[in-house]
């Protein structure tokens, strides 16, 4: 399984890198929204999405929108915000987001989403 981290804070793409690759999950990384994107387009075959909202250059929520736009409809998408008001969490999901995970969260957390999205064991 690869995973795509996308996130403008390199503390952030690293932590969720070492608890990722810590259950055995190949991730790549990407700074803001289009790079993400660029990712995507670049030939790797990812299974799923850490998307930060709050990024320079394209925010996550664009990058969501324009990758569901595109046909990336099997990828799993997780918005990992600190955004957490319910407008966010619902203009999210309405845009094609298959979880949401609040910052800050530790491995257990983020195993939980992982397991709602059937990509780890519960």
């Amino acid at each position: 399984m690869r995973a795509l981290i996308v996130d403008d804070s390199r503390f952030v793409r690293g932590f969720l890198r070492g608890l990722l690759e810590g259950k055995g999950i190949e991730v790549e990384e990407a700074g803001d929204g289009q790079v993400g994107l660029d990712q995507l387009h670049g030939g790797l075959i990812f299974d799923l999405a850490l998307v930060d909202w709050n990024m320079p250059v394209m925010n996550g929520l664009d990058m969501l929108k324009q990758l569901r736009a595109e046909g990336f409809d099997e990828l799993k998408v997780m918005i990992v915000t600190t955004e957490a008001e319910n407008e966010f969490i619902l203009r999210a999901l309405g845009a094609g987001a298959d979880e949401y995970l609040m910052k800050p969260f530790g491995d257990a957390a983020l195993n939980e989403k992982l397991a709602m999205l059937g990509l780890v064991e519960a």
